[in-house]
């Protein structure tokens, strides 16, 4: 049986390298981002004989989110796993320097793009024969830890938990599974400063180590591959030895 995914963030990264683990796992892959050129890119590195639907999408706006869900439904006619990935944060500052503006940003882009791709995920799983499906929300380390001058940042991966939890609930009756995967310090774009070094909560800068994104692509797949009658509510998977229990 063919099955139906959608991917958020998926010109780059996590996103992109989570997408390619579907394809070759058989998988058709609705390609989700702001930048086209990036979608076209990531489909260029599927295996051959795959499928995907690329759908330029700012996910931070509903009326966006709704016209991509239903490219989505009209192309492909169900959809069987969300990956709800996409995601930013800001240079590391205190809350007194962070303007509203800015807040906005993450907000729409972690925790209301969250939402409405979510919902739409929701919408199409309920009514779809059969019925049901899995979303997998991208939390972060941060949705148990801070790190410092992160706070927009922190605050949407927290309520990510939040979103996931009552997600879960809800998507009982449905047969809808919804479960969170929390990355520490993948090598990817985002973390590249890692390397250089990382304020630390006791003030100093020091380098962290991180972990091929592939580590990311199998923890996600294992959870992708449950019958829906299993959820892996929360996985947490990091670089072994990067600062996080205690944060140090």
């Amino acid at each position: 049986m063919n099955k139906f995914a959608a991917v958020t963030g998926a010109g780059s990264g996590i996103g992109r390298a989570c997408a390619l683990g579907l394809l070759k796992e058989g998988w058709t892959v609705a390609l989700l981002g702001r930048r086209a050129d990036a979608l076209k890119e990531t489909a260029s590195l599927a295996p051959a004989g795959s499928r995907t639907l690329a759908v330029p999408c700012d996910v931070g706006s509903e009326e966006q989110v709704a016209a991509a869900f239903q490219t989505i439904e009209r192309e492909f006619g169900r959809l069987d796993l969300l990956f709800n990935n996409a995601g930013m944060g800001l240079p590391a500052t205190t809350p007194d320097e962070v303007s509203g503006a800015d807040w906005r940003r993450v907000v729409d882009a972690n925790l209301n793009g969250s939402f409405y791709c979510l919902s739409q995920a929701f919408r199409i799983m309920k009514s779809q024969k059969p019925m049901g499906g899995r979303i997998i929300n991208n939390g972060s380390i941060s949705a148990y830890a801070p790190r410092p001058g992160s706070i927009a940042y922190t605050a949407t991966k927290h309520a990510v938990s939040g979103l996931t939890k009552t997600a879960a609930l809800d998507g009982r009756p449905f047969d809808i599974a919804v479960g969170q995967i929390d990355i520490g310090n993948a090598a990817s774009e985002m973390t590249a400063r890692m390397v250089n070094g990382v304020l630390q909560p006791d003030g100093s800068m020091r380098p962290e180590p991180r972990m091929d994104l592939q580590s990311v692509v199998d923890a996600f797949l294992t959870m992708s591959r449950m019958p829906l009658s299993s959820n892996m509510l929360f996985v947490n998977v990091m670089a072994t030895k990067m600062p996080f229990v205690g944060r140090g």
